[in-house]
């Protein structure tokens, strides 16, 4: 669908002569002299690099719809990830690059959107925060408690992060699935 780029609003998918772009950020300014622009900020919605673009005003660009399905994870078959969508009961199959680094946080029966272009997965929205297990850390010494020290904790999805020296094998942990951060024991 064509719009103008007077009609940008933040977080509006293009379809652009580069790629498939994201609006971080635009602004509409009218100097002085010669026509007004937009200058925008646009994420690639393939790679997450950004790209600085200056467009004249009135310009045509291609909207790309984005279509969000809630989705619940299944399991692992082989290398893929098995999706069911929560509405029409269709299993998908995704490659774990398409997932890039939501995998970190599934687990069986949890909930993601995924946001779909076509048959192509371009995103993932996971919660905010998930719940993970401690896999396997270090113990932690006695009488070595320096205040905010940290140690390596491996989750049972795989991710590695920092978590406070009294975290143990079998906690239960909140992590920021933004940021891929601890957050407090659950």
């Amino acid at each position: 669908m064509a719009i103008t780029t007077n009609d940008l609003k933040n977080g509006m998918s293009l379809n652009l002569s580069e790629g498939l772009y994201q609006v971080v950020e635009f602004q509409h300014v009218k100097p002085g002299k010669g026509g007004a622009f937009v200058r925008t900020t646009l994420r690639n919605l393939r790679t997450g690099n950004q790209l600085e673009k200056t467009f004249r005003a009135g310009e045509k660009v291609e909207q790309a719809m984005i279509d969000k399905r809630d989705m619940q994870y299944l399991y692992r078959d082989g290398a893929d990830y098995v999706f069911m969508d929560n509405e029409s009961y269709d299993q998908l199959h995704v490659a774990p690059e398409s997932l890039g680094g939501a995998s970190d946080y599934l687990l069986e029966s949890a909930s993601a959107i995924l946001q779909m272009y076509g048959d192509e997965i371009v995103g993932v929205e996971l919660p905010a925060s998930v719940e993970l297990t401690v896999a396997e850390t270090e113990p932690g010494v006695q009488g070595d408690r320096v205040s905010g020290a940290r140690k390596a904790a491996t989750l049972e999805t795989g991710k590695v992060i920092q978590v406070p020296l009294f975290v143990n094998i079998g906690d239960k942990l909140r992590v920021d699935t933004r940021s891929g951060e601890y957050i407090t024991r659950a």
